[in-house]
Parts: structure tokens; sequence; C-alpha cells
């Protein structure tokens, strides 16, 4: 395994292979926390973030350009995926008889609303899966 930096390790609870770790960072970054040490508090409001965390110093954005786009293709992604869940099961529970109208503007304002309030945790997910993928080195701290 790759060296890890010292926050990593030391928060990091002892769990076995790829999918205990994945379960353990996604259940972090679903609670809006730093997925390294799950440490509350990187959020300074909705949408902006703290250059670092304040518990283990892991830069929460990578120095690569274009870095929060990823975060915007989650969010985008899981803002699609629960709209056409939701209107697939809206159609399945109502046919032959759905209700178009109630699905054009319930399904307009979900399209409009859910990203902005799924951002935050497409950010931190975002953030996860790299470092899930992608350990810290020392330089990320």
């Amino acid at each position: 395994m790759p060296a890890i930096g010292a926050g990593f390790e030391s928060s990091f609870p002892p769990v076995k292979g790829f999918w205990g770790r994945a379960l353990v960072i996604a259940g972090r970054a679903l609670r809006r926390r730093c997925p390294n040490c799950g440490s509350a508090g990187i959020f300074t409001s909705w949408f902006r973030t703290l250059p670092s965390c304040p518990s283990c110093g892991l830069a929460l954005e990578r120095k690569e350009e274009g870095y929060r786009v990823g975060a915007y293709m989650f969010n985008m992604a899981l803002a699609e995926g629960v709209f056409a869940a939701g209107f697939v099961l809206v159609l399945l529970l109502t046919w032959p008889n759905p209700p178009w109208r109630w699905l054009t503007w319930v399904g307009g304002a979900a399209v409009i609303l859910f990203p902005i309030f799924s951002y935050p945790f497409s950010l931190t997910l975002f953030l996860g899966f790299d470092l899930l993928f992608n350990p810290p080195e020392s330089k990320d701290f």
C-alpha cells in the first residue's frame, strides 16, 4: 500500500479491505465530515469549505486544475438519478393514469432544488472517492 499521510492512518478505524475503507469514507462524506479523519467543521457555508481540514490538515481541494468539476459531476449524476428513479416510480405506481401535470411541476422543481441541497454531500463524496483511489501523501497535508 502506498505511503499514507499521518492524519489518514491515525484516524482511520481498523477495517479490512477496499470495501471496508469505502464504507467508512462514504459514511463520513455523507455526514459532511472530512472523509480522511471524520472531523466536522470543514464547511464555512453550504457551498464553501475551508482550504484544509481543521483536524488532520488535509487539503480539501487537491492541487489539480478543474478538481471541483468532479464534485459537480457527482452532484449532477446524483440529481439526475434521483429524478429518474422518482419519475419511474410514480409512473409505475399510478399507471395507467399518471399525474402528468404533477410530474412536470414537481419534477421541474426537483431538478432545480435537489442539486442545491445535495452539493455539499457530493463534494465530500467526491473527495472521499478521490482519497479511496489516490490515498493522500505528505504533500496533501
